[in-house]
Formats: C-alpha cells, sequence, structure tokens
C-alpha cells in the first residue's frame, strides 16, 4: 500500500467524481493509495477540513497557515497548540518559506515560520515545510530554532542533494511529489536517487502539481502512484519496494499505526 503524505482533500476538483469526495478517496484506495494527509493552510477553512477528514478513517491531518497565506488569522503559539489537540491532527503546518510569490519585506514571513516550529517543539508534532526559492534561509531557520528535536518533512522536495543531505541531518523527511516526473526537475531526480530509504516520502500535493502524464490537469490522491512508480525507475527498484518503504516512514514521524485495509 502507498500513503499519500501530503494532500489537500478540501480542494480537491471533484468534477470527474460527480462532486463526490468520497469517489476520489475510493479511486485512491482503488490504485493501492491506502491512507492520505490532508493538510492545512489556513485557519479559517480549518474547521470545514477536519469534517472532511472525520468522514475518513484512513485520512490524518495537519493544522497551520500556509506561508503565502495572507488573509485571515495569524497563526500563534497558543492557536496551533489548541487546534492540534484533535487526535487527528497528526502536524503542525505546512508552514516555511517562499520567495516566489512573497516579496518585499519578510520578516513576518519569517517570524510566522518560527510561530509554528516553536509550536511543534509545544506540541512534540512533526512539522511540514514548504519551500520555494527560499531553501537555504528554510533549512537557517530551522537549524536556528532546534527544529531537529521534533522533526517533520520536507514537503514537495525541490532543492538538490546537498539541500537535502542538509534536511537529512535535522532529522527530517524528504518527500517527492509530482515534479520529481518532469522531464527537466534532473536535480530533484538525482536527489531522490539519494536520499536514504528510511527517510524518503511520496505526495501528490493534490490538486497541484500532478505528475506525468497527467502534467497541467487536476492532481488527486490517487496518482500517488505514478510519483513512486518514478521513485522505483530512479532507484532501481521496483514499486512493491518503494510502497513498502514509504509506507514505513509515514507511519513514523506521525507515529501511526497504519491499517492493511481501512474501513
Amino acid at each position: 500500500m502507498l500513503v499519500d503524505s501530503h494532500c489537500h482533500l478540501d480542494r480537491l476538483n471533484l468534477e470527474h467524481f460527480g462532486s463526490d469526495l468520497a469517489a476520489a478517496v475510493k479511486a485512491a484506495t482503488e490504485l493501492g493509495v491506502s491512507h492520505m494527509l490532508c493538510v492545512g493552510i489556513d485557519l479559517k477553512t480549518f474547521p470545514g477540513m477536519m469534517e472532511i477528514v472525520k468522514r475518513f478513517s484512513n485520512v490524518y491531518a495537519s493544522v497551520g497557515v500556509h506561508p503565502n497565506e495572507r488573509e485571515g488569522e495569524e497563526p500563534t503559539i497558543t492557536r496551533l497548540v489548541e487546534a492540534s489537540r484533535d487526535r487527528d491532527v497528526v502536524a503542525i503546518g505546512e508552514t516555511g518559506l517562499d520567495y516566489f510569490r512573497s516579496t518585499g519585506d519578510l520578516e513576518w514571513h519569517r517570524q510566522r515560520f518560527r510561530t509554528h516550529i516553536a509550536a511543534a517543539r509545544q506540541t512534540e508534532l512533526p512539522l511540514i515545510i514548504h519551500t520555494r526559492d527560499s531553501m537555504d534561509d528554510a533549512l537557517c531557520i530551522l537549524e536556528q530554532e532546534e527544529a531537529q528535536d521534533v522533526g517533520g518533512v520536507m514537503h514537495c522536495f525541490t532543492g538538490d542533494w546537498e539541500d537535502a543531505k542538509r534536511a537529512l541531518s535535522l532529522g527530517f523527511y524528504i518527500s517527492f511529489s509530482g515534479i520529481v516526473t518532469f522531464s527537466n526537475a534532473r536535480d530533484i531526480q538525482e536527489a531522490a536517487k539519494y536520499v536514504p530509504d528510511d527517510r524518503l516520502l511520496v505526495e501528490t500535493d493534490s490538486p497541484y502539481l500532478a505528475p506525468h502524464p497527467y502534467r497541467g490537469k487536476p492532481n488527486q490522491p490517487a496518482w500517488t502512484r505514478f510519483v513512486a512508480e518514478k521513485l522505483a525507475e530512479l532507484r532501481q527498484t521496483n514499486l512493491e519496494s518503494i510502497a513498502e518503504i514509504t509506507t514505513g516512514n509515514f507511519a513514523r514521524p506521525f507515529k501511526l499505526s497504519l491499517a492493511e485495509n481501512p474501513a
């Protein structure tokens, strides 16, 4: 079985599923994706997202405010800690730095990141890290704030092998999305060859970043399989091995016991 370690079920395009989220989840399980982590990006939509998570025994949640979110409630340590008390919340994030969409004086950006790290340290939950054009600064902040005490996931990894080694030294897992299937993603593909077996994860980030051969279309958790198949090719192994490795790796930082056939 496979695990989609990062998706946004509350934002899926359900046009091809008759507007039925359960059908999209079923389509994923039919392609071997047994569990999913639905990742929070703001506090306004968090309650609605949790209503979705509660519908499915094989879906978990995280709480956080995405670095690109400028509207709505600004997260505090107290607010994040309170939201994380729900038993289905297994991580803090997604959080991090995004210098592609955010410009100007970004001290607020970095402070928000530090707030999430502090909340993770207080709750002892792992972090889910977003980076875009910001890898060095993000890793520096993780080091400064001693994020190795909680660890977490470098979501949708887009760095090179040197970046991956720094993240690994902090105890983080490296998660590859559909980007690793793109023909021009050579640095990412090179890093994917060398990440140790015990730190490897797969994800879709659906509805974004659909893998080849569906690039440009709305993504869905079922397509975790195509990411895993590409990793198997790059690492000269088979899909079954990647599935076993990444599913075990998902269970470890999130402290989960995954049922083979979730209800």
